[in-house]
């Protein structure tokens, strides 16, 4: 259970850092918020086709206050996290936010919770958490905007509080319901900003393509594998699985896109590596989640 739960959540990840390169072919001038909001917007709708078709759908029973925490943060955490990689550079804002986020989910399980985690999940955090750090490494492209930041980190405590609220609705409502519900109400709460943007690209085949696949597969599949593997492993150990995200983007870039890393990112491609594994080693003494 806990193996196939890590293995879901590392698939959805790896799907996550396919956007990045997805994006890349969307037609030039394309806006990073209004594209994020698109794919939201696409991704939930798919979601909840898919789900009604489900017979255990249901629209009863859930506790308002988590679903709307939930939809909110993920409805923000798209504004929030492509805004500051406009302001920041891809470098820095993309390690603050998610460098940031299993830090912030880890507190949020002590804190709400009252349950420590254990030294292994620090361990790989830290390990990942550099692995992120030396995978952007290039001092040339820093760019501190103090904004940049502050929204950079706003992404990361979205996204991990999003992740420590879906886990408390998974115990209500089956996975595929949990996203869906979730994200077709942060696709209601997004889509006004769709109106602030030129949205021509959308009717072109590129923009087309791209958004039916960042919206249906990297987001819709994605967060539907997230959610299924959430039910099996601690909310702070499925965020700093999400750290294989970036690794992916980099690896894809230099497949794909005919980028080249350094020496030093290499390195933090293999400590990224290091910390999955660290993760997926279970002890007999270990706790149940």
């Amino acid at each position: 259970m806990r193996s196939a739960s890590i293995l879901l959540v590392l698939l959805a990840a790896v799907l996550w850092g396919t956007t990045g390169t997805a994006q890349s072919f969307a037609p030039e001038g394309t806006h990073p918020v209004a594209f994020g909001a698109f794919r939201l917007c696409i991704g939930g709708a798919a979601l909840l086709l898919f789900s009604m078709l489900q017979k255990n759908f249901s629209l009863s029973g859930w506790p308002l206050q988590s679903l709307i925490a939930a939809a909110l943060c993920m409805a923000f955490y798209q504004p929030f996290f492509f805004s500051a990689v406009l302001m920041t550079g891809v470098a820095v804002g993309t390690v603050t936010a998610i460098g940031s986020a299993p830090v912030i989910a880890g507190l949020l399980e002590w804190i709400l919770y009252k349950r420590i985690p254990a030294r292994k999940w620090w361990i790989a955090t830290i390990t990942a958490i550099t692995g992120c750090v030396l995978l952007f490494a290039n001092p040339e492209a820093i760019t501190v905007d103090p904004i940049g930041m502050l929204l950079a980190l706003g992404a990361g405590t979205a996204f991990a509080t999003y992740t420590i609220v879906s886990k408390e609705l998974l115990h209500t409502h089956p996975p595929d319901t949990v996203t869906a519900v979730v994200f077709t109400l942060a696709a209601i709460i997004l889509a006004p900003a769709l109106l602030f943007f030129d949205l021509s690209w959308i009717a072109t085949p590129a923009g087309i393509g791209t958004g039916l696949y960042i919206g249906i597969i990297a987001t819709a599949f994605a967060y539907l594998l997230f959610a299924r593997g959430l039910t099996g492993i601690k909310s702070s150990t499925a965020v700093t699985l999400s750290l294989a995200e970036p690794m992916t983007a980099a690896l894809l870039g230099v497949m794909l896109v005919g980028e080249t890393l350094s020496l030093l990112s290499w390195t933090g491609v293999l400590l990224l590596m290091m910390s999955i594994v660290i993760l997926s080693f279970k002890r007999k003494t270990e706790a149940r989640i």
